[in-house]
Parts: structure tokens; sequence; C-alpha cells
């Protein structure tokens, strides 16, 4: 065999052997749909941190809580929030027994199919909407009919179920932490019944996992049988202020890392960030108006203005989806 021979062949098994390695190495990346850059490197060092042993930044496993909001930081909020969708297809189903609703806000706009006479009513007729929609029935009974819903329900501009429009580097993200150890909890001002049925499938998330809004609810015998009803008023806004407490509340201990997207996390971020120790605060700024949606200051849902100003200051990362993410839903 002439040396040609003998080099072609070893140039080949090198080539072949360095794509494998380079095949290797992507299969292993636990946040292969991150693009590489300080975003990604900033998630990395702070794992590595407070998970090595020995490290002065060690944390034990018991104290790594990880807080996330749901909408808008691990799947679309755009063009409204998906309960909110929830409670409008849940008026339509209503409506026949309740006339008055024709001529009544925010019911009429609803009906109407008027998104900007529903947002005139301001947060007090979203909140009238959410919790007339969602009570006069038993837990069990609404968890039903969430359950049922978000199965088969779309999103009105993709035509893909909303439970496929969640953000596959997030879904990275959480797996990661997991595996080195975390507790991650969904904390949303989004309501805590309509989300714990659906959130382990999803994104691996318990149902015990999930901090959220809530409506007031009482313990009754009906028939002989003991039943949680839901009534029409609400008990616990878990939105702005309202994270830290719920946060509180239902873990009973400062998250050292916290995942925002709006202005409704600031408070999140800040009280888990202002804890001792190594800390990471994330927020993640929409700004892809090809892939996905761009939106920030003015935004009706998911406004994002004051993290934007104030999170560099505070050492929170902010994530650009339209340079930080090489993929931002899952793959068909």
């Amino acid at each position: 065999m002439g040396f040609k021979s003998v080099f072609h062949i070893l140039g080949t098994a090198i080539l072949t052997l360095g794509l494998s390695a380079s095949s290797t190495l992507a299969q292993s990346d636990p946040l292969s749909a991150w693009n590489e850059g300080t975003t990604k490197q900033a998630i990395v060092d702070f794992v590595a941190a407070v998970t090595t042993d020995g490290s002065a930044d060690y944390v034990a496993p018991a104290d790594r809580i990880a807080t996330f909001d749901n909408d808008g930081t691990l799947w679309s909020e755009q063009p409204m929030y998906v309960q909110l969708a929830f409670a409008l297809d849940r008026v339509k189903q209503m409506a026949p027994d309740h006339p008055e609703w024709a001529e009544t806000e925010p019911y009429k706009s609803v009906l109407a199919g008027d998104l900007k006479g529903l947002a005139a009513t301001g947060e007090k007729g979203v909140l009238e909407l959410v919790a007339v929609t969602h009570a006069g029935m038993t837990s069990d009974e609404f968890t039903k009919i969430a359950s049922d819903w978000i199965t088969t329900a779309k999103h009105p501009k993709t035509g893909k179920l909303y439970t496929e429009m969640v953000y596959q580097p997030m879904l990275e993200l959480i797996d990661y932490l997991h595996d080195n150890d975390f507790k991650v909890f969904i904390v949303s001002g989004g309501g805590i019944e309509f989300m714990r049925p659906w959130t382990e499938k999803v994104y691996g998330i318990p149902a015990e996992r999930v901090v959220g809004s809530s409506i007031k609810t009482e313990f009754k015998v009906v028939d002989g049988e003991p039943v949680i009803t839901r009534q029409a008023a609400l008990n616990f806004l878990d939105d702005k202020e309202g994270k830290p407490i719920g946060i509180l509340n239902h873990i009973g201990k400062r998250p050292i890392a916290a995942f925002g997207n709006s202005d409704g996390d600031y408070q999140m971020l800040q009280w888990a960030t202002a804890g001792d120790g190594k800390r990471f605060g994330l927020i993640v700024h929409h700004d892809d108006a090809d892939r996905e949606v761009a939106y920030d200051r003015k935004s009706v849902f998911g406004k994002l203005d004051k993290g934007l100003d104030e999170g560099p200051a505070l050492g929170w990362t902010i994530v650009s989806m339209k340079n930080d993410w090489k993929q931002i839903y899952p793959a068909p």
C-alpha cells in the first residue's frame, strides 16, 4: 500500500472520528436549543457554581429552588393569555343560560368578539370574567373541564395546540436544572387549578410544584359526598408583589434562581436575587418578530418595561429570543 493510500485512509478515519465526536457533543449538550454566547454561558456557570461540591458558592440540593413564570416565559402569551382564551370559550358555552350577558360587560364584548371592548373593562372586568366562568362547580368538575379544553384548544394564529406553543429552550433549561438536583416550581399569575392538570405532562413539573392565583373555595358535603366547591370570588392574586408571598406560603424557601418575562415577575426576581450567596435572575425578552412575536414596553399582555431598564443593573440576565435561541418551539 502506497504512502498516499495510507494518508488517505488515516485522513478519512480522523475526519470520521471528528465528525462523530462533534455529533456526540451536539447530542450531549443539554441546552442545544440555545445559541453559544454570554447568556447560555451565564446559565452554565451559575449551575456549575452552586452544584460543585467544595465550591465557595455550593448550595445543598434541598435549597436549590428555581421558580419560573408561565405565560410568556414557558409558553406563548400572545395574542392573549391562554387562560383568558379558556375563559372566553367558557362564556360562549354558558351564554345560553345567561341572556342578560348580551347587554352586560365584560360578557357583551366577549360575545361580540370585541377584545378591545374587553380590554377597556380593565383588570376588574377580566377578573370578574375568570371568577364567574371558573366557579359554580366542584374542584373535580373544574379539573375535568380544564383538562378536556387544554387537550384540544388551539392557538388562533398558528393552529397548533397551546401545549405545542411551549419554548424548547426553556424545556431544556427545566430538564437541565432537574438533572442538577434543583426543585423547579411554576409561579404564575394564572389559575393554580387551571395549570395543575397538565404541567407535569407538558413541563415535567408536578402539580404540587405549581403556585398560582386562586378563587375562594368551600368544603361541603353534598348528598353524602364531601366536595370542594368553587366560588365566584378571588382568593389570591399571584402576580407582582403577590409572587414572593405565594412562594413563601407554598414553598417556604427563597429561590436561588428565578425566571420571568414581564414586569409582573419583577418582584419575584427581585426577592430571589436579593438573598445571600450565588443567585440568578433571568428575563425572556420577546424581540423575535419573525419566529414569534416582538413586544415589550407597550404590550397589554406581558408588558416588560421596568425589568428591561433595571434588570441588568441588578445582575439579571436578559435573554434575546432573536439572538440567544436557536429554536423557539419543539420540533414537530
